[in-house]
């Protein structure tokens, strides 16, 4: 920051003009400036009005520039606090790479331009990042290549440690390849979500129209509709699909030539559906014919068991994985005692199923250990997290007052240890595991090495990716 400066310097020559040459925008200060103690000395006491206000006019223009400077300030998430959803930045697009150890992949984003000629967008999850997936809690290796996700990001919060490439501020006001904003700058993911997650978290279902078929594929005239909106005139779209579409109904799993064989849908030709509700999960998939942005159905859910089940399967298959993974937090606070002893006071990520939090409870063995931004455990030792681990109890388990921002679980843990390791420090990220849940060791790429000594094991660097 510089520093402020009282008197500017003045030039003066033969004739009487005087010319300001300080900085055209003011730096920040602490304190308060009053703008009549930046008039230099000699023009306070001027007996020529003109030149004094000529000067205070171009401070006063300076210091509204540097007001809307500060205004337009480029939003970043802050370490120790969960971002406000509303100031994210939303977009849509193909998962085409993942790097799950690391949280962090590739998306095509749509656009109003070929899609298949969009190069691929690196992201990474912020740590405390929701990934959904049939309506679902989800990790990113749970997600197959090329379905569609909705996005909503922030700019990297420390660009020196971004494990994906960092941006001009103003990318996706740029056009690659010529399509508008499919670079953006905002490829620190808060909440990533498939298209069932996404419509009913929205309050969403979408109505089939028409169906044309030949050999077992084709095209569904569908369009995407709110609920509670029946003002609101949807817009239609037109998704293909083949005989690898999943159709669910209830508790089965069907086939396009189960529909046929059931009347349900015809061989070949045309039909009308009439507006039948149901939700589905989009892929993108070449399409010939030379059409640009047409998307496919993977599946099809035709009524709200057949998408309960698929929701409860993938529920359970992501509490199987925190179970064995730990539950991640962020260090709020710690105190410390004499001899290693210390109180960790933590809050619990959200978008856990709801059983994961009941197994926290107060008096209860617990284990911390320390974790990166990518959420993998710091050394690993020869028997995995659980031999670095401290380990202690929870003194108390506290619902945090009003609704918690997205991300958070709304829940704090105070946990109490003998034996304190390094990384448990305020704005930091831990994992912890009470003591019923089974201690597994886990693979190599979960966990950091011995001593993480390589700077490039604890933030990967991005030079995987193209620089596009």
């Amino acid at each position: 920051m510089e520093k402020c400066h009282s008197t500017p310097a003045l030039q003066h020559s033969s004739t009487p003009v005087l010319q300001y040459s300080g900085p055209t925008a003011l730096p920040d200060c602490a304190a308060p400036i009053s703008l009549s103690r930046m008039i230099p000395p000699i023009l306070q006491h001027s007996t020529t009005p003109s030149l004094r206000w000529i000067v205070a006019l171009r401070l006063g223009l300076a210091l509204l520039a540097t007001s809307a400077f500060a205004a337009e300030e480029p939003f970043r998430p802050e370490a120790g606090k969960f971002p406000p959803l509303e100031k994210a930045h939303s977009y849509r697009g193909e998962l085409v790479f993942v790097d799950h150890a690391n949280r962090r992949g590739s998306i095509r984003v749509t656009s109003p331009g070929i899609f298949r000629f969009t190069a691929p967008h690196p992201f990474a999850l912020l740590p405390y990042a929701l990934v959904r997936y049939h309506g679902a809690p989800a990790d990113l290796r749970d997600i197959p290549l090329g379905t569609m996700l909705h996005v909503r990001a922030f700019l990297p919060p420390d660009p020196k440690t971004s494990a994906v490439p960092v941006l001009p501020v103003n990318n996706r006001e740029k056009t690659k390849a010529g399509a508008l904003g499919v670079a953006p700058a905002e490829n620190h993911v808060l909440l990533l979500e498939d298209e069932p997650s996404y419509c009913q978290r929205e309050g969403f279902v979408w109505k089939l129209k028409e169906v044309e078929i030949k050999d077992r594929a084709g095209t569904i005239l569908a369009s995407r509709k709110a609920k509670q909106d029946a003002k609101t005139k949807p817009v239609d779209e037109t998704l293909t699909f083949d005989a690898a579409t999943r159709v669910w109904r209830g508790r089965e799993c069907l086939r396009i030539e189960h529909l046929i064989a059931e009347g349900i849908w015809p061989a070949e030709g045309e039909k009308a559906f009439g507006g039948q509700s149901v939700q589905i999960g989009i892929t993108w998939r070449p399409t010939p014919s030379g059409v640009f942005s047409r998307f496919h159905l993977s599946d099809i859910w035709l009524d709200d068991d057949a998408m309960q089940n698929a929701t409860q399967h993938q529920t359970e298959l992501h509490k199987t994985f925190i179970r064995s993974r730990w539950m991640p937090a962020w260090v709020n606070a710690v105190e410390y005692g004499k001899f290693g002893r210390a109180t960790v006071t933590a809050t619990l990520f959200g978008g856990m199923d709801p059983t994961l939090y009941a197994d926290f409870k107060a008096g209860i063995a617990a284990l911390m250990n320390a974790a990166e931004n990518t959420l993998k455990h710091t050394e690993g030792g020869t028997a995995g997290p659980t031999q670095m681990a401290a380990r202690g109890k929870l003194l108390d388990v506290t619902p945090l007052p009003g609704k918690p921002s997205l991300g958070s679980s709304g829940i704090q843990i105070r946990f109490e240890t003998d034996l304190i390791t390094e990384g448990m420090r305020p704005a930091r990220i831990v994992k912890v595991r009470p003591a019923s849940w089974p201690d597994v060791h886990l693979p190599r790429e979960d966990y950091l090495g011995n001593g993480a000594s390589s700077i490039d094991e604890r933030f990967p660097t991005p030079s995987i990716f193209p620089n596009y």
